[in-house]
């Protein structure tokens, strides 16, 4: 693949030392080229490996440095989009190599019933920038840890009362509320045109009361059945339950939602109805700082999409969407929702790093190691992600895109045998199908367009391919 991209992409980085960065560009470059491959095999020799080894072994490596030139790259990218979409998730990584020190424990859902098995790994908390076409414009942030135990002081308070009466730097779930800052931070002067959007574990007072602070929006699927509209926090008497009140709003218009496939449910289209209304949300009756700080009311908006149940399904639609945005309209709600469709970009990048990727299986033997080895990852998987939707989003663009002179006339000359090489380059769609292709797409009609599974086992095969020409143009020369 074109290496022109890497140097670009991180030519902001700096390690400390240069060196390291030519490091970190060679490693990129091979992983890249090698997607599905481990440390060893994605290098081209020993001499290599060790350099890799070494480099992951560094601890003046710091792996929020690593992706400071990508983070850049990606604001360039989003500075002429009116809207950016931020998208917030948390994943779980799960090693059981022996032999690796400084893993966390965590648990696993496995079997039928839904049984949690304890394991070791690390958690990776990121946000993904998103332009409203769904294209995945880079990595905004970070946060890559071994979760320390839980303190004996937050044991005592949760006992005692609820957890909203532990300090929220203290909870696990801060990191929503650091990744939102960093957001800010790195979109700095632009934080109105940013809107965070988040799955249900986000649902907290706190996430609301920092957005109206930074000044940005925020999307978040309700996790609560809280009440709202209350005159005090305290109020028994007044308010209402969140679900009762949009349920009793009469319906504004439908929507068309496009379901992924998950777990034993078939993709399909969701035919569902759509209201919405304003509300207050009170803050926390056991908030830890109700006697010490200024709790205001919070202002939002509730958009309520659901699906018809029916007997033959229990994969109905029902979601509740709070949104800092203003919804006037039937309108303004639609055009949120389809916003609110693109947070399973992040779970498709996640499917990327592990499935594809297969990140879990790497044997580095401390925590750090594996917390750089992800941070370098996570930017081989956007570019993966990257060049798989560019197609459908700009396919007539050039293939220079993402190709160079020689690579795009590899292709040319591998699925148009026989015919002689344009001088125009083909399009961005044409190329990404012929590099599916070689990762076992068949490029029917009715296959419509084609996903990161081809594309991933396609790269490899073609950087394979690019290696030959070049080796044997070495060799023999031009002739």
């Amino acid at each position: 693949m074109d290496t022109n991209w890497v140097n670009n992409e991180f030519q902001a980085t700096d390690l400390g030392d240069q060196r390291l960065n030519k490091r970190l560009s060679k490693i990129i470059e091979r992983f890249t080229d090698s997607p599905v491959s481990p440390i060893n095999q994605a290098c081209d020799d020993w001499s290599e490996t060790k350099a890799a080894y070494r480099f992951f072994r560094n601890d003046k490596v710091k792996y929020q440095e690593i992706a400071k030139g990508h983070q850049q790259a990606t604001t360039c990218r989003a500075d002429s989009l009116k809207t950016i979409l931020a998208v917030q998730d948390t994943t779980y990584f799960t090693y059981t190599h022996p032999k690796t020190k400084g893993l966390c424990k965590l648990t696993k859902n496995r079997g039928k019933h839904k049984e949690e098995v304890p394991v070791l790994g690390l958690v990776m908390h990121s946000t993904l920038a998103v332009d409203c076409d769904g294209l995945p414009l880079g990595v905004c942030n970070q946060q890559i840890y071994s979760r320390p135990p839980v303190s004996e002081k937050v044991k005592k308070l949760k006992k005692i009362s609820h957890n909203t009466a532990v300090a929220t730097k203290e909870k696990d779930n801060y990191r929503w509320i650091k990744a939102l800052e960093e957001t800010v931070k790195t979109f700095s002067g632009r934080s109105e045109n940013v809107i965070t959007i988040c799955d249900r574990e986000a649902d907290m007072y706190d996430f609301f009361l920092r957005s109206k602070e930074l000044n940005t929006q925020l999307l978040v699927r309700a996790c609560q059945n809280r009440k709202v509209n209350k005159k005090t926090p305290y109020s028994e008497k007044t308010g209402q339950k969140l679900w009762e009140l949009l349920k009793g709003k009469e319906v504004k218009g439908k929507i068309t939602v496009d379901i992924p496939k998950r777990d034993k449910f078939p993709s399909r289209k969701a035919e569902c109805k759509v209201k919405y209304s304003e509300f207050t949300m009170n803050h926390p009756v056991n908030h830890f700082e109700k006697h010490t700080k200024n709790l205001p009311n919070i202002q939002l908006n509730a958009i309520y999409v659901y699906e018809e149940k029916k007997e033959e399904s229990d994969d109905a639609i029902e979601w509740m969407l709070l949104t800092t945005l203003p919804v006037e309209s039937i309108d303004q709600a639609l055009e949120i929702i389809q916003w609110y469709c693109l947070r399973w970009r992040i779970e498709t990048w996640h499917k990327i790093l592990k499935s594809g990727l297969r990140v879990e299986d790497c044997r580095l033997s401390t925590s750090q190691r594996l917390i750089r080895y992800l941070a370098v990852m996570s930017i081989v998987a956007w570019r993966i992600f990257w060049i798989t939707l560019i197609s459908r989003v700009s396919p007539n663009a050039s293939c220079y895109l993402f190709l160079n002179d020689i690579e795009w006339k590899i292709l040319y000359r591998k699925f148009q045998k026989g015919k002689k090489i344009p001088k125009k380059e083909p399009t961005v769609r044409q190329c990404v199908h012929w590099i599916a292709r070689l990762g076992g797409f068949l490029a029917r009609k009715k296959d419509g367009e084609p996903g990161i599974l081809y594309m991933w086992r396609g790269l490899k095969y073609f950087a394979a391919m690019v290696e030959t020409v070049v080796e044997i143009k070495d060799i023999y020369g031009n002739n």
